[in-house]
C-alpha cells in the first residue's frame, strides 16, 4: 500500500518581517527600494516553493520518487524520451519485461518521471509498482491502428459497441497480482477526442478501448494519479479481487465525451473506491457483472464494495449507476459521504426483463446532491440487448435498498422508482431525508410497483406505495397500494 499522507508534503513558511521593517523604513529611499522589491517579487509570486525552509523562486525541482519496491528502474533506462512525439511502446515493454523477472524477489517500480511519454497500448507484470512523477505524463497515441484488437469479455458475448474483437485497454494487465499504480499525481491521459468524433461519425468497426483495464487479478491499487480524456470507460477492474482505488481524479468532457465512464467495478468482489473526484461524460461509477443471457452463463457477481467520500459529476448520466449490465448480480454495495453535482442524476440502477441476476443489500448513506435532475433513480425497462438471444423471462430481482441521510437543494425530482409488474422493487427504506426542490410540483417523490418503508419524517412528503413507520420504527400507516404507478417523465 502506498501511504498518501507521506507522498510529497511541503510546509510553506512565512518570513518575521516585523524584526527588520522599523530599521528599513527610516529614509524615503530605503521605503522606495523595499517597495520597488516587494512589486518585482510579486511578479515572480505564482512561482514561489518552500524547499527546506527557504524561499525558492523558478521552476520547481523535480520532487524525488520514493522507492516503493527493493529494484527500481526509469523509463530512461530503456530508451524512453518524454518530448511528446517520440513513440515509447518498446521502452514500456522492455521495462517491464525487466520487471517481470523480480517477481520473487519483491518486484520492481518503474518510474515515469517528468514529460509527455507517447504511447500505444502496453501490458502490467504482476509485483510491478508504476510511478508517475509530478508532471508526468502518458500519452495514448491517438490512431486505432496501433491498439490491438481483443477478444470480447465472456460476460457480454461481444463487444459493446460492435460484434466481434474489442480494442484493448492504453494501460492492461491479465491475471495479475501484486501491481500498483501510483504516483506524485501524474496523467495517464488517453486522447480521446479522436476515438469520440469516429465514433460519433460511425468509422470505427470495433469497440472502443478503457483507458486502463485489469482483468482476472487481485491486489490492485491504483492511488494518487489522475486519468482523462479516456475514448472509452476510463478505468475497468475486470472479474478482480481485492481491488483499492483511492485519491484519484478522473475527468473527460462533460458533454461530447461517449461513454467516458469513470470506474467501472465488473464482476469484482472486495473493492474499495474513496477520495476521489469524478467529472466524466457518462456514468462517474457504473457497477456491473456482465449483459444478459452472457452475464448469467458467466455467473461472477460485483460484491463486497465500498465506496465513500467522493465527489462526482455527470451531465448527462448518473454519480453512482448499479447496471444496466448487472446479469452476473450485484449485491452488498455501501455508499456513503458522497456529494454528486451538476448532474443528471444522482445515484441510479437501471436494469431490464433479460438481464436476470439480482441488486440487493445496497446502503446508500449520507449522499448530497446539489443542482441535481433527478436525485435517486431505479429503472426496470433498460431494454438495450447484445442480440435477440437473450431470455424475455429472465427478470432481476430488485430488493433490500436503503437510503439514509440523503440531503441536497435544486433538485427537480428527488425520487424516480420505476418498477413493473414484472419487476417490482421491494423492501425499500428511506429515513433522514431533506432535499431542497427545483420546481414545487406534485409527482417529486415518484413510484411504481414499490414496496418499502419511510421512517420517521422526510421531505418531501413520499409516495403512497410505502409503509409509514415513526422514529421509534413503529409501523402507524400501512400502504394499501404497492402497485400504484405515479411516474412523470415531463420534468
Amino acid at each position: 500500500m502506498v501511504e498518501t499522507s507521506t507522498l510529497g508534503r511541503f510546509h510553506h513558511q512565512r518570513l518575521d518581517l516585523r524584526r527588520w521593517l522599523p530599521t528599513f523604513l527610516t529614509s524615503h529611499k530605503t521605503l522606495f527600494t523595499v517597495l520597488w522589491i516587494a512589486a518585482f517579487a510579486s511578479l515572480f509570486l505564482w512561482q514561489r516553493n518552500i524547499v527546506g525552509g527557504f524561499l525558492v523562486f523558478g521552476a520547481p525541482p523535480a520532487r524525488p520518487m520514493p522507492k516503493l519496491r527493493p529494484t527500481a528502474f526509469n523509463l530512461t533506462d530503456f530508451g524512453g524520451v518524454g518530448d511528446g512525439v517520440t513513440i515509447n511502446t518498446e521502452a514500456f515493454e522492455r521495462a517491464v519485461s525487466a520487471i517481470s523477472k523480480f517477481g520473487k524477489k519483491g518486484g520492481a517500480q518503474l518510474n515515469v518521471p517528468p514529460g509527455r511519454w507517447l504511447t500505444a497500448p502496453f501490458n502490467l507484470t504482476s509485483h510491478m509498482t508504476l510511478f508517475l512523477a509530478q508532471d508526468a505524463v502518458i500519452l495514448g497515441i491517438d490512431d486505432e491502428k496501433y491498439w490491438p484488437l481483443m477478444a470480447p469479455l465472456p460476460s457480454y458475448g461481444y463487444g459493446r459497441e460492435h460484434p466481434g474483437p474489442r480494442y484493448g485497454s492504453l494501460i492492461h494487465g491479465q491475471n495479475l497480482k501484486d501491481v500498483v499504480i501510483t504516483g506524485h499525481n501524474g496523467t495517464i491521459n488517453g486522447q480521446g477526442q479522436a476515438w469520440w468524433q469516429k465514433f460519433r461519425q460511425k468509422r470505427l468497426n470495433h469497440t472502443r478501448g478503457p483507458l486502463v483495464q485489469i482483468m482476472w487479478s487481485s491486489d490492485i491499487v491504483i492511488t494518487n494519479i489522475t486519468l482523462r480524456d479516456s475514448p472509452f470507460w476510463t478505468l475497468h477492474p475486470y472479474d478482480c479481487k481485492n481491488i483499492t482505488i483511492k485519491g484519484v481524479t478522473i475527468l473527460a468532457p462533460v458533454f461530447e465525451a461517449p461513454n467516458t465512464d469513470g470506474i467501472d467495478p465488473d464482476s469484482c468482489e472486495d473493492m474499495l473506491i474513496e477520495d476521489c473526484y469524478i467529472s466524466v461524460g457518462d456514468d462517474a461509477i457504473a457497477i456491473k457483472s456482465g449483459w444478459d443471457q452472457y452475464g448469467i452463463s458467466y455467473g461472477r457477481p460485483s460484491m463486497n464494495i465500498m465506496i465513500r467520500n467522493l465527489v462526482l459529476r455527470s451531465m448527462v448520466s448518473a454519480g453512482i449507476s448499479i447496471g444496466s449490465e448487472m446479469s452476473g448480480g450485484v449485491s452488498n454495495i455501501t455508499v456513503e459521504n458522497v456529494v454528486v453535482w451538476d448532474s443528471r442524476r444522482g445515484v441510479r440502477i437501471k436494469t431490464a426483463p433479460g438481464r436476470g441476476g439480482y441488486v440487493r443489500q445496497i446502503t446508500y448513506r449520507n449522499l448530497t446532491f446539489e443542482n441535481v435532475r433527478v436525485g435517486i433513480v431505479m429503472k426496470t425497462d433498460y431494454n438495450e440487448h447484445p442480440d435477440d438471444g437473450y431470455e424475455p423471462t429472465a427478470l432481476p430481482i430488485l430488493t433490500d435498498i436503503s437510503f439514509t441521510t440523503i440531503h441536497g437543494h435544486g433538485v427537480r425530482v428527488p425520487v424516480r422508482i420505476h418498477g413493473s409488474e414484472e419487476i417490482p422493487v421491494k423492501n425499500v427504506s428511506f429515513q433522514d431525508m431533506s432535499v431542497g426542490l427545483t420546481y414545487k410540483k406534485k409527482h417529486i417523490f415518484q413510484c411504481a410497483f414499490v414496496e418499502g418503508r419511510v421512517i420517521g419524517t422526510i421531505f418531501p412528503a413520499p409516495c403512497e406505495n410505502l409503509d409509514r413507520y415513526n422514529e421509534h420504527g413503529h409501523l402507524f400507516k400501512r400502504s394499501s397500494s404497492q402497485n400504484v404507478t405515479d411516474i412523470d417523465y415531463d420534468f
